[in-house]
């Protein structure tokens, strides 16, 4: 039997361990605080869950063999100091982390390429953790370069509720995945400033275009940005106060300060992609925009102005 360890303990990986376990699959989740987790079988971002005893806790990552997939569910920002440092020799690693890495400009794919060098794929699109962990359906895309690789994920990773769909363009999917994020920062911000729904739709359509624009000129097929890892990932982040990024915006839209104690993957991908725009000269606003507001440079109020008052063009 295939053994599938689950790098990183938070609501998402523990998430797709509450998944996988009723499939009867060896499941092991590998955290930094094993002893504790392994006595309480709980976490805070998951309120009302019990990890089964079912499934294995560690802290160990040398466990981790070539006959092994490895689920990285580390958030993006910090998955290359996590691989540098880890012990284990998957022959499949996964990522499950949405970004751009702010240092390196690359996304986790690449990450994983430049560490521990295993074959690589991608678990991206709509969901939200406690979806997940509750049982509720929900697609998502795996996407990677070799079809007997994504074939093989597919079989050992979906159940009756977590359906996954097979992409060949990894780099597509990823990079769907990370801008999403800074369009769902801009939608907060709308909707907290009071703005309403009309403009929250129109931020969300062109923020879209944006996606398109940068995505396709960094090679990702179109048709990948219009599936599930794209288009899909983007309403659902755009449109629930469940996903992070979008109530992060809101908190600043509204004033109030934001939970600091999530992981905000929008904050460090606005970052790097308007670097990397400015290198491909092209006119992001909206990544601008949200840039402005991470790094308070401007006000909420001129920058969504300035944003809401565009020159008029063709659509």
């Amino acid at each position: 039997m295939t053994k599938i360890f689950i790098s990183g303990a938070g609501a998402f990986g523990v998430a797709l361990a509450l998944s996988l376990e009723k499939t009867q699959k060896n499941i092991t989740l590998i955290t930094r605080a094993p002893r504790t987790l392994s006595k309480t079988r709980k976490i805070t971002n998951l309120p009302g869950v019990t990890i089964p005893e079912s499934i294995n806790i560690t802290g160990d990552s040398s466990l981790i063999t070539q006959n092994d997939i490895l689920l990285l569910a580390v958030p993006l920002q910090k998955l290359s100091k996590y691989l540098h440092e880890f012990e284990g020799n998957p022959g499949i690693a996964v990522a499950c982390c949405k970004g751009i890495d702010l240092k390196t400009n690359i996304g986790p794919t690449e990450i994983i390429k430049n560490t521990i060098g295993c074959t690589s794929a991608i678990l991206t699109g709509p969901s939200f953790a406690s979806d997940i962990a509750k049982g509720l359906p929900t697609a998502l895309t795996i996407a990677t370069k070799e079809i007997s690789v994504g074939t093989r994920l597919q079989t050992n990773l979906s159940t009756d509720t977590l359906r996954l769909y097979l992409s060949t363009d990894p780099h597509g999917a990823e990079l769907g995945g990370a801008l999403k994020n800074i369009i769902a920062i801009a939608c907060g911000l709308c909707v907290g400033a009071g703005y309403g729904e009309s403009a929250r739709s129109a931020v969300l359509t062109r923020g879209f275009s944006e996606i398109l624009r940068i995505a396709t000129k960094l090679g990702a097929k179109e048709k990948t940005l219009y599936g599930l890892s794209g288009l899909g990932d983007l309403v659902l982040t755009c449109t629930s106060p469940q996903s992070r990024n979008f109530s992060y915006g809101f908190c600043i839209g509204a004033n109030t300060p934001p939970n600091t104690n999530d992981t905000i993957e929008g904050i460090g991908t606005a970052q790097a992609v308007l670097s990397i725009s400015r290198k491909h000269g092209l006119e992001m606003p909206i990544t601008e925009a949200v840039v402005d507001i991470i790094e308070e440079s401007k006000s909420v109020e001129s920058v969504l102005h300035g944003l809401l008052n565009r020159p008029l063009g063709k659509e």
